[in-house]
């Protein structure tokens, strides 16, 4: 299966005319396959955790190669597999600008709220 991406050369300048800084592509035939994240969920835990990634061609491939490469001494009970161009990240440099907002909504906190006597045990 071939796939045609763009390369980029870094510092190459656009012919377009439209004055950003994306570099200027050439086109070339690549035979790889894309790239998935596999997420594991142990036996004694209820959350996926990231375990690596590798190349597949489809779904189903990538999480039979993950069980194959991340689950070999049955650690495993759920495998998902996500194909790395959909995971979208925030940047840890805008951390303290990204999470700020929350800080001045007092009201979030647990403080402010009274529990019924029903309530046990929270």
């Amino acid at each position: 299966m071939a796939f045609q991406i763009n390369k980029n050369f870094y510092g190459d300048i656009p012919d377009d005319g439209s004055g950003a800084t994306l570099p200027q592509t050439a086109t070339e035939t690549k035979n790889e396959w894309p790239l998935w994240e596999i997420f594991i969920r142990s036996k004694q835990g209820l959350d996926h955790k990231h375990v690596g990634s590798l190349h597949a061609a489809d779904a189903a491939m990538a999480i039979e190669n993950a069980r194959d490469v991340y689950t070999r001494r049955m650690e495993g009970v759920s495998i998902w597999a996500v194909e790395s161009k959909y995971v979208h990240a925030s940047n840890p440099d805008d951390a303290e600008s990204f999470y700020e907002p929350s800080e001045d909504k007092i009201y979030r906190h647990p403080t402010f709220y009274q529990l019924p006597d029903e309530v046990n045990h929270m």
